[in-house]
């Protein structure tokens, strides 16, 4: 725990289109990897689901990707793939150093421009709100004929970590 920087809570709200992997729809589940992997419930028949879930992650090294994976639960073969996509925290984390404390709740602090570099399908605000850092993304599946994902980022500080 010595190495920890803070808590990550990433809030899953919704998927868009995904791809259609059983005969007519799909049951989703997303699963979000950075060192240890976490997963969302699996939401049956459905092509737009929406999780409204939050999954944490312990950050030790912000320069690593987060690594997001969306699969089809199947009862009686291998969980089918229905694409990625992974983004990084680095421009997320460079916000939370700047000690942001007194700003007026709404202020934009950056924008982060869709890129070879990420999987961003629009731009994506990081926001001082009511006290917290966040930021809203929308993500573009990849390997997969179609589908995005919306995430919330939220930082979390705790006690006794060394912060950023």
């Amino acid at each position: 725990m010595e190495h920890l920087m803070g808590l990550l809570r990433v809030h899953v709200n919704r998927g868009v289109d995904l791809a259609i992997r059983d005969v007519r729809s799909s049951d989703p589940y997303v699963v979000i990897r950075m060192g240890k992997q976490l997963k969302t419930r699996v939401v049956k028949n459905c092509v737009n689901p929406e999780w409204n879930e939050d999954l944490t992650l312990s950050i030790a090294d912000p320069t690593l990707p987060v690594k997001l994976f969306v699969y089809d639960k199947d009862t009686f073969s291998m969980d089918d793939k229905m694409g990625d996509a992974e983004f990084d925290i680095g421009p997320f984390v460079e916000a939370l150093r700047m000690r942001l404390a007194g700003l007026p709740s709404g202020t934009i602090i950056t924008k982060v421009q869709p890129s070879r570099q990420n999987c961003l399908s629009e731009e994506s605000s990081i926001i001082w709100s009511d006290g917290k850092l966040i930021q809203n993304l929308c993500l573009r599946l990849k390997n997969v004929e179609s589908g995005e994902v919306e995430l919330q980022l939220e930082w979390v500080n705790i006690p006794g970590s060394r912060g950023i």
